[in-house]
């Protein structure tokens, strides 16, 4: 693999670096957004190009892919930035784009890739824990259309979307692979209800319910009841990109640990004196240098036309990283002291950011057995 970047990738990377700077001042960074500053900040992204990264130049966006939503990804990561668009609107915007209908394209890649319409990706459900063959939410049909029952948890940026793009099961039982449908919903349609609730990354997500709700032909994505490569492709989308993100947070933890280290002192000395608080520090660059290789395997093997490599490629890169990045977070809290969990001290809210994303799309110890899974299947074969 070749993990050299081009003069527009580093223009990019440049781009971003210098928005981040701006709108996420390095004080503030972790803390919750008001409703004013949110749209500010969204509003900067899609002027940036950032909203319309993946979506098709066709419907307004720039058609990137996945290296240079990798390159994106670690610089919000740095800054905490970008809110849910990663984890929610990013896969909701592939989705469509990847299967749905003309008409869905124009109607709503376009508004999402100018950061007038956000797109939110409701598929997690409380019994599903991660696994897409568990998903039980259903789609009955009936004479003009469907109707959607049930409950899909943690939506990220669920309480600002305009429409969910909804993965429920439209034929077969829990555990089946076949049978699972997309549908575009909109947010206001009479039966959409929320429960908001902030992470504790202080990002805004919701359990969003679905009471007989009424969806027509057009409202489809894809063809019925063959949805799931499309989901865990897009899930894989998201996981390389979320990987990126957390490399990114770790980047900027590292630094500010080693400053506390250089600037608090302890028996008359700098922290960074004691040759125990240095191999924590070692091991924690240690941990970011292997990150920043496997976030740039996994986004490669997105772009390539592959599903067995790319999930396999994803998931070791997510088995890894959210495994260091959970080490690494505990350990910046304890070389900071009890200060590392204040509001104030932004280490803590580094490491919040990097736990949550483990637990996003499936944790280290899912993915770990999905890589061993496809091994052991492979060496079958």
């Amino acid at each position: 693999m070749d993990f050299s970047l081009t003069e527009d990738h580093v223009a990019l990377q440049d781009a971003v670096h210098r928005f981040c700077d701006g709108e996420y001042p390095a004080h503030q960074r972790g803390n919750a957004e008001d409703a004013a500053l949110a749209a500010r900040r969204r509003a900067g992204l899609a002027e940036l190009g950032i909203t319309g990264l993946i979506i098709d130049p066709e419907q307004g966006g720039s058609g990137y892919g996945a290296v240079e939503t990798m390159l994106v990804a670690q610089q919000l990561g740095r800054a905490l930035g970008g809110a849910g668009w990663l984890s929610s609107g990013m896969p909701a915007a592939a989705l469509i784009g990847a299967a749905g209908s003309a008409q869905q394209r124009s109607q709503w890649l376009e508004a999402a890739a100018c950061g007038e319409k956000v797109l939110a990706l409701a598929v997690g459900e409380a019994d599903a824990r991660y696994d897409l063959a568990r998903i039980a939410v259903r789609a009955k049909e009936t004479g003009d259309g469907w109707r959607i029952d049930g409950t899909k948890t943690l939506v990220f940026d669920g309480p600002i979307a305009d429409a969910f793009v909804v993965a429920v099961r439209t034929s077969g039982e829990r555990g089946d692979t076949q049978g699972l449908s997309l549908f575009l919903v909109d947010a206001k349609a009479q039966g959409v209800s929320l429960r908001r609730f902030e992470t504790i990354d202080a990002r805004e997500a919701a359990h969003v319910g679905f009471a007989n709700v009424a969806v027509g032909k057009a409202d489809a994505i894809g063809e019925m009841g063959e949805a799931y490569p499309l989901i865990e492709a897009a899930l894989d989308r998201a996981n390389a990109a979320l990987c990126a993100e957390s490399v990114g947070a770790l980047e900027t933890l590292l630094e500010l640990t080693a400053e506390h280290l250089k600037t608090r002192t302890q028996f008359g000395a700098p922290l960074a004196k004691f040759q125990a608080l240095q191999h924590r520090v070692a091991d924690m660059l240690i941990a970011l240098e292997q990150g920043k290789s496997m976030a740039c395997a996994a986004a490669m093997a997105v772009d390539e036309n592959d599903p067995a490599r790319r999930s396999r490629f994803v998931s070791a890169a997510k088995a890894f990283i959210g495994d260091a990045c959970k080490n690494a977070g505990e350990w910046a809290i304890q070389l900071h002291g009890a200060m590392g969990m204040t509001e104030e001290c932004r280490a803590g809210h580094y490491a919040k950011r990097m736990f949550v994303i483990n637990l996003t799309y499936g944790d280290a110890i899912w993915h770990l057995n999905r890589f061993t899974a496809q091994r052991l299947a492979q060496e079958a074969a």
